[in-house]
C-alpha cells in the first residue's frame, strides 16, 4: 500500500496562488496515474486533476481549467497542484490519490483506494 503525504496547504487571498506537494512512498508510483481530489464542508468529495504515469495526459474539472496545473517528478515520487487565481469556493481539504489500477483515469473517488491525510486550503474574499 502507498503512503501518500500532503503539503503546502494554508490561507490565502483571492486571486492569489498556492502549491500543493503530494509525496509518495513506493517502488511503483510512476506506473500509476496519480489524482487531487477537494472536500468543502457538509460537501461530497470532488474531483479536481488528475495525471496519467508519464504526465503526458492531465485531466481537470471544469471549474479549475485554466486556474489549476496538475504537474508530476516520478524522480521524486511527488505530484503537485499549482493553484492560481484562488476563489473562495476552492476552500477545502484538498486531497492526493492514487488509483486502484495503475492506468485508471477514472474521475470517480470510489475508483481510487490510496488516499492522503489532505491539506487545508482556505481562501479568503
Amino acid at each position: 500500500q502507498v503512503q501518500l503525504v500532503e503539503s503546502g496547504g494554508g490561507l490565502v487571498q483571492a486571486g492569489g496562488s498556492l502549491r500543493l506537494s503530494c509525496a509518495a512512498s513506493g517502488r511503483t508510483f510512476d506506473s500509476y496515474t496519480m489524482g487531487w481530489f477537494r472536500q468543502a464542508p457538509g460537501k461530497e468529495r470532488e474531483f479536481v486533476a488528475t495525471i496519467t504515469s508519464s504526465g503526458r495526459n492531465t485531466y481537470y474539472t471544469d471549474s479549475v481549467k485554466g486556474r489549476f496545473t496538475i504537474s508530476r517528478d516520478n524522480a521524486k515520487n511527488t505530484v503537485y497542484l499549482q493553484m492560481n487565481g484562488l476563489k473562495p469556493e476552492d476552500t477545502a481539504v484538498y486531497y492526493c490519490a492514487q488509483p486502484k489500477w495503475p492506468v485508471m483515469t477514472s474521475r470517480r473517488a470510489s475508483d481510487f483506494g490510496s488516499w492522503g491525510q489532505g491539506t487545508q486550503v482556505t481562501v479568503s474574499s
